[in-house]
Protein backbone atom coordinates (compact mmCIF):
# COMPACT_ATOMS: atom_id res chain seq x y z
CA UNK A 1 0.00 0.00 0.00
CA UNK A 2 1.50 3.34 -1.04
CA UNK A 3 1.83 6.16 2.06
CA UNK A 4 0.02 8.88 1.80
CA UNK A 5 1.91 12.29 1.08
CA UNK A 6 1.18 15.45 3.58
CA UNK A 7 4.24 17.21 2.58
CA UNK A 8 4.09 19.79 0.01
CA UNK A 9 6.66 19.87 -2.46
CA UNK A 10 7.68 16.88 -3.13
CA UNK A 11 7.67 15.63 -7.35
CA UNK A 12 8.16 12.26 -7.88
CA UNK A 13 8.14 13.57 -11.59
CA UNK A 14 5.26 15.24 -11.50
CA UNK A 15 4.61 18.53 -13.39
CA UNK A 16 3.73 21.82 -11.58
CA UNK A 17 1.74 25.30 -12.70
CA UNK A 18 0.92 27.80 -9.82
CA UNK A 19 -2.17 30.14 -11.52
CA UNK A 20 -3.18 33.39 -9.89
CA UNK A 21 -5.87 35.55 -10.94
CA UNK A 22 -7.12 39.57 -10.13
CA UNK A 23 -9.57 38.37 -7.65
CA UNK A 24 -9.75 36.03 -4.96
CA UNK A 25 -10.23 32.23 -5.42
CA UNK A 26 -11.24 30.55 -2.95
CA UNK A 27 -9.64 27.20 -3.89
CA UNK A 28 -11.73 24.72 -1.05
CA UNK A 29 -15.18 25.95 -1.19
CA UNK A 30 -15.06 26.11 -5.04
CA UNK A 31 -13.75 22.40 -5.06
CA UNK A 32 -16.44 20.94 -2.61
CA UNK A 33 -18.61 19.84 -5.35
CA UNK A 34 -15.87 17.26 -7.04
CA UNK A 35 -16.61 15.42 -3.80
CA UNK A 36 -18.94 12.80 -3.29
CA UNK A 37 -19.14 12.88 0.30
CA UNK A 38 -16.77 11.66 2.54
CA UNK A 39 -14.20 8.25 1.86
CA UNK A 40 -14.85 9.24 -2.16
CA UNK A 41 -12.33 7.31 -3.53
CA UNK A 42 -11.70 9.79 -6.46
CA UNK A 43 -11.05 12.87 -4.11
CA UNK A 44 -8.87 13.66 -1.11
CA UNK A 45 -8.07 16.44 1.62
CA UNK A 46 -4.84 15.19 2.54
CA UNK A 47 -4.30 16.83 6.73
CA UNK A 48 -2.10 19.65 4.94
CA UNK A 49 -5.29 20.70 3.76
CA UNK A 50 -3.69 19.84 -0.12
CA UNK A 51 -6.89 18.67 -2.36
CA UNK A 52 -6.04 15.62 -4.19
CA UNK A 53 -8.06 14.01 -7.41
CA UNK A 54 -8.28 11.50 -9.51
CA UNK A 55 -9.43 12.06 -13.27
CA UNK A 56 -9.62 10.88 -17.43
CA UNK A 57 -8.92 13.57 -19.25
CA UNK A 58 -8.73 12.95 -22.74
CA UNK A 59 -4.77 12.60 -23.58
CA UNK A 60 -4.74 9.93 -20.11
CA UNK A 61 -5.19 9.34 -16.26
CA UNK A 62 -4.05 12.24 -14.22
CA UNK A 63 -3.94 12.88 -10.44
CA UNK A 64 -3.62 16.88 -9.64
CA UNK A 65 -3.05 18.01 -5.94
CA UNK A 66 -3.96 21.97 -5.63
CA UNK A 67 -3.02 24.06 -2.87
CA UNK A 68 -3.91 27.77 -2.07
CA UNK A 69 -0.92 29.79 -2.32
CA UNK A 70 -2.44 32.73 -1.14
CA UNK A 71 -5.67 34.74 -1.32
CA UNK A 72 -5.43 34.45 -5.56
CA UNK A 73 -3.11 32.16 -6.20
CA UNK A 74 -3.52 28.17 -6.45
CA UNK A 75 -0.41 25.86 -7.19
CA UNK A 76 -1.39 22.55 -8.73
CA UNK A 77 1.08 19.61 -8.98
CA UNK A 78 -0.36 16.94 -11.24
CA UNK A 79 1.34 13.11 -12.42
CA UNK A 80 0.31 10.62 -15.33
CA UNK A 81 -0.21 10.91 -18.82
CA UNK A 82 -2.83 13.60 -18.62
CA UNK A 83 -1.07 15.50 -16.34
CA UNK A 84 0.38 18.62 -19.00
CA UNK A 85 -3.35 18.75 -20.60
CA UNK A 86 -4.71 18.90 -16.99
CA UNK A 87 -2.15 21.76 -16.11
CA UNK A 88 -3.10 23.91 -19.42
CA UNK A 89 -6.95 23.35 -18.74
CA UNK A 90 -6.64 24.70 -14.68
CA UNK A 91 -7.18 28.60 -15.96
CA UNK A 92 -10.92 26.53 -17.27
CA UNK A 93 -11.19 24.47 -14.51
CA UNK A 94 -11.12 27.44 -11.73
CA UNK A 95 -13.24 29.89 -14.11
CA UNK A 96 -10.99 32.56 -13.54
CA UNK A 97 -12.26 34.18 -16.62
CA UNK A 98 -15.65 34.33 -15.45
CA UNK A 99 -16.79 38.30 -15.19
CA UNK A 100 -19.30 38.84 -11.82
CA UNK A 101 -20.02 42.42 -12.84
CA UNK A 102 -23.42 42.04 -13.32
CA UNK A 103 -24.01 40.00 -10.27
CA UNK A 104 -25.58 42.54 -7.75
CA UNK A 105 -27.21 40.40 -5.53
CA UNK A 106 -30.23 42.59 -3.57
CA UNK A 107 -31.58 40.51 -0.84
CA UNK A 108 -29.33 40.90 2.28
CA UNK A 109 -28.60 37.21 2.61
CA UNK A 110 -27.45 37.09 -0.47
CA UNK A 111 -25.35 39.83 -0.58
CA UNK A 112 -23.71 39.46 2.87
CA UNK A 113 -22.80 35.74 1.24
CA UNK A 114 -21.33 37.23 -1.83
CA UNK A 115 -19.23 39.95 0.17
CA UNK A 116 -17.92 37.14 2.74
CA UNK A 117 -16.90 35.25 0.26
CA UNK A 118 -15.74 36.59 -3.13
CA UNK A 119 -13.04 33.63 -4.17
CA UNK A 120 -16.17 31.28 -4.82
CA UNK A 121 -15.71 30.16 -8.38
CA UNK A 122 -17.55 28.06 -10.78
CA UNK A 123 -16.05 24.82 -12.21
CA UNK A 124 -15.13 24.08 -15.58
CA UNK A 125 -13.40 20.35 -15.13
CA UNK A 126 -14.58 19.47 -19.31
CA UNK A 127 -15.07 15.76 -18.33
CA UNK A 128 -18.93 15.65 -18.97
CA UNK A 129 -19.24 11.67 -18.74
CA UNK A 130 -17.04 11.91 -15.64
CA UNK A 131 -19.53 14.48 -13.79
CA UNK A 132 -22.89 12.45 -15.58
CA UNK A 133 -21.94 8.86 -13.70
CA UNK A 134 -22.42 10.06 -10.02
CA UNK A 135 -24.98 12.69 -11.06
CA UNK A 136 -27.25 9.58 -12.30
CA UNK A 137 -26.51 8.22 -9.44
CA UNK A 138 -27.81 10.29 -7.25
CA UNK A 139 -31.12 10.41 -9.01
CA UNK A 140 -34.05 10.15 -6.77
CA UNK A 141 -32.48 7.94 -3.61
CA UNK A 142 -31.08 9.48 -0.60
CA UNK A 143 -27.59 10.66 -1.11
CA UNK A 144 -26.39 8.35 1.57
CA UNK A 145 -26.87 5.54 -0.46
CA UNK A 146 -25.83 7.22 -3.84
CA UNK A 147 -22.61 7.98 -2.68
CA UNK A 148 -22.33 4.68 -1.00
CA UNK A 149 -23.09 2.93 -4.74
CA UNK A 150 -20.68 5.61 -6.18
CA UNK A 151 -17.62 4.03 -3.53
CA UNK A 152 -18.28 0.08 -4.06
CA UNK A 153 -18.45 0.66 -8.01
CA UNK A 154 -15.23 2.87 -7.88
CA UNK A 155 -13.52 0.62 -5.84
CA UNK A 156 -14.03 -2.77 -7.55
CA UNK A 157 -13.95 -1.48 -11.23
CA UNK A 158 -11.86 1.87 -10.88
CA UNK A 159 -7.68 1.88 -11.18
CA UNK A 160 -5.25 3.72 -8.80
CA UNK A 161 -4.71 6.84 -9.26
CA UNK A 162 -1.19 7.70 -10.81
CA UNK A 163 2.13 8.81 -9.28
CA UNK A 164 2.29 9.39 -5.68
CA UNK A 165 -1.62 9.94 -4.94
CA UNK A 166 -2.92 8.98 -1.10
CA UNK A 167 -3.50 5.57 -0.14
CA UNK A 168 -6.34 4.25 -1.65
CA UNK A 169 -7.28 7.42 -4.42
CA UNK A 170 -8.59 5.87 -7.20
CA UNK A 171 -9.39 6.72 -10.81
CA UNK A 172 -12.59 6.38 -11.72
CA UNK A 173 -13.67 3.64 -14.73
CA UNK A 174 -13.97 5.02 -17.85
CA UNK A 175 -16.36 4.83 -20.20
CA UNK A 176 -16.13 1.42 -21.64
CA UNK A 177 -15.88 -0.04 -18.22
CA UNK A 178 -19.23 1.63 -17.02
CA UNK A 179 -20.95 0.43 -20.22
CA UNK A 180 -19.55 -3.25 -18.95
CA UNK A 181 -20.05 -3.80 -15.66
CA UNK A 182 -22.84 -6.58 -15.11
CA UNK A 183 -26.49 -5.74 -14.01
CA UNK A 184 -25.48 -8.03 -11.00
CA UNK A 185 -22.58 -5.93 -10.18
CA UNK A 186 -24.65 -2.64 -10.11
CA UNK A 187 -27.42 -4.81 -8.29
CA UNK A 188 -24.90 -5.41 -5.14
CA UNK A 189 -24.09 -1.73 -5.73
CA UNK A 190 -27.76 -0.96 -4.33
CA UNK A 191 -28.43 1.14 -8.36
CA UNK A 192 -31.28 -0.24 -9.23
CA UNK A 193 -31.94 -0.81 -13.06
CA UNK A 194 -33.42 2.97 -14.43
CA UNK A 195 -29.89 4.23 -13.09
CA UNK A 196 -28.05 1.72 -14.08
CA UNK A 197 -29.29 1.58 -17.64
CA UNK A 198 -28.99 5.32 -17.88
CA UNK A 199 -25.17 4.86 -17.16
CA UNK A 200 -24.87 2.38 -19.58
CA UNK A 201 -26.69 4.33 -22.12
CA UNK A 202 -24.75 7.57 -21.77
CA UNK A 203 -21.23 5.26 -21.22
CA UNK A 204 -22.40 4.13 -25.08
CA UNK A 205 -22.60 8.05 -26.34
CA UNK A 206 -19.66 9.05 -24.36
CA UNK A 207 -17.76 10.63 -26.70
CA UNK A 208 -20.23 12.10 -28.32
CA UNK A 209 -21.47 13.74 -24.58
CA UNK A 210 -17.54 15.22 -24.17
CA UNK A 211 -18.14 17.12 -27.26
CA UNK A 212 -21.27 19.20 -25.39
CA UNK A 213 -18.86 20.76 -23.20
CA UNK A 214 -17.91 23.44 -26.73
CA UNK A 215 -21.37 24.24 -26.85
CA UNK A 216 -22.80 27.13 -24.34
CA UNK A 217 -24.33 26.07 -20.98
CA UNK A 218 -27.92 26.17 -22.05
CA UNK A 219 -27.18 24.70 -25.25
CA UNK A 220 -25.29 21.55 -23.70
CA UNK A 221 -27.91 21.64 -21.19
CA UNK A 222 -30.47 20.40 -23.86
CA UNK A 223 -27.76 17.84 -25.89
CA UNK A 224 -27.23 16.35 -22.22
CA UNK A 225 -31.22 16.19 -22.00
CA UNK A 226 -31.91 14.31 -25.50
CA UNK A 227 -30.47 10.93 -23.45
CA UNK A 228 -33.12 9.05 -22.02
CA UNK A 229 -32.55 9.22 -18.07
CA UNK A 230 -31.10 12.49 -18.45
CA UNK A 231 -33.38 15.54 -17.39
CA UNK A 232 -33.45 19.04 -16.03
CA UNK A 233 -31.93 17.92 -12.17
CA UNK A 234 -28.99 15.81 -13.56
CA UNK A 235 -28.12 17.69 -16.69
CA UNK A 236 -28.12 20.88 -14.18
CA UNK A 237 -25.55 18.90 -11.99
CA UNK A 238 -23.66 18.19 -14.73
CA UNK A 239 -23.15 21.44 -15.56
CA UNK A 240 -22.00 22.60 -12.04
CA UNK A 241 -19.15 20.39 -12.49
CA UNK A 242 -18.68 20.00 -16.22
CA UNK A 243 -19.02 23.28 -17.66
CA UNK A 244 -18.75 25.82 -15.44
CA UNK A 245 -22.14 27.01 -15.68
CA UNK A 246 -23.37 29.72 -12.78
CA UNK A 247 -26.86 29.01 -13.29
CA UNK A 248 -27.36 25.55 -13.34
CA UNK A 249 -30.32 25.64 -11.59
CA UNK A 250 -31.34 21.73 -9.76
CA UNK A 251 -34.72 21.96 -10.55
CA UNK A 252 -36.55 19.05 -8.91
CA UNK A 253 -34.46 18.50 -5.88
CA UNK A 254 -36.28 16.99 -2.93
CA UNK A 255 -34.76 20.11 -0.61
CA UNK A 256 -33.73 22.59 -2.66
CA UNK A 257 -36.78 24.81 -3.09
CA UNK A 258 -37.77 24.44 0.49
CA UNK A 259 -34.22 25.31 1.31
CA UNK A 260 -34.81 28.36 -0.63
CA UNK A 261 -37.98 29.49 0.75
CA UNK A 262 -37.08 29.11 4.31
CA UNK A 263 -33.61 30.93 3.25
CA UNK A 264 -34.73 33.96 1.24
CA UNK A 265 -38.85 34.30 2.08
CA UNK A 266 -39.19 32.52 5.80
CA UNK A 267 -41.29 30.02 4.20
CA UNK A 268 -41.22 26.64 2.17
CA UNK A 269 -42.11 27.15 -1.59
CA UNK A 270 -42.03 24.71 -4.42
CA UNK A 271 -40.19 24.16 -7.94
CA UNK A 272 -41.89 26.70 -9.88
CA UNK A 273 -42.42 29.05 -7.07
CA UNK A 274 -38.45 28.87 -6.68
CA UNK A 275 -37.78 29.05 -10.67
CA UNK A 276 -39.96 32.20 -10.49
CA UNK A 277 -38.27 34.01 -7.45
CA UNK A 278 -34.53 33.45 -9.10
CA UNK A 279 -35.64 34.99 -12.15
CA UNK A 280 -33.87 37.96 -11.71
CA UNK A 281 -30.78 36.31 -10.83
CA UNK A 282 -29.74 35.07 -14.12
CA UNK A 283 -27.13 33.80 -15.20
CA UNK A 284 -26.35 33.13 -11.37
CA UNK A 285 -29.21 31.80 -10.19
CA UNK A 286 -26.86 28.41 -9.43
CA UNK A 287 -23.92 30.61 -7.85
CA UNK A 288 -26.97 32.26 -5.87
CA UNK A 289 -27.03 28.62 -4.19
CA UNK A 290 -23.86 27.87 -3.83
CA UNK A 291 -23.51 31.29 -1.95
CA UNK A 292 -25.98 30.28 0.76
CA UNK A 293 -24.50 27.01 1.00
CA UNK A 294 -21.01 27.72 2.05
CA UNK A 295 -21.96 31.16 4.01
CA UNK A 296 -23.97 28.43 6.60
CA UNK A 297 -27.33 31.19 5.73
CA UNK A 298 -29.15 28.43 4.30
CA UNK A 299 -31.36 26.36 6.40
CA UNK A 300 -34.97 24.77 6.21
CA UNK A 301 -36.86 23.60 9.65
CA UNK A 302 -37.01 19.92 10.17
CA UNK A 303 -40.35 18.72 10.32
CA UNK A 304 -40.23 14.74 10.66
CA UNK A 305 -37.80 11.68 10.13
CA UNK A 306 -34.98 11.48 7.88
CA UNK A 307 -35.84 10.42 4.39
CA UNK A 308 -35.72 6.22 4.47
CA UNK A 309 -33.00 4.54 2.18
CA UNK A 310 -34.14 2.34 -0.57
CA UNK A 311 -32.20 -0.77 -0.57
CA UNK A 312 -31.93 -2.94 -3.95
CA UNK A 313 -29.79 -5.17 -2.97
CA UNK A 314 -32.03 -7.69 -1.21
CA UNK A 315 -34.49 -8.88 -3.95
Amino acid sequence: MRKQLVEPGVSRDGSTRLVSAGRPIDLAPTLAPLSRGRGDPCHQVSIDGAHWHASRMPTGPVTYRLVQSDACSVRAHAWGAGAQEFLDRLDGMLCLDEDLSEFVPEHPKLAEAHRRFPGLRMLRTGLVFEALVPAVLEQKVHTVSARASWRKLVRQFGDPAPGPAPADLRLPPDADTWRRIPSWAYHRANVGPQRSQTIVRAARLADALERVAAHDPAEAARRLRTVPGIGVWTAAEIGQRALGDADALSVGDFHLAAIVGWTLLGHAIDDDAMVEYLEPLRPHRYRAIRLLEISGLAHKPKFGPRTPLTDHTWH
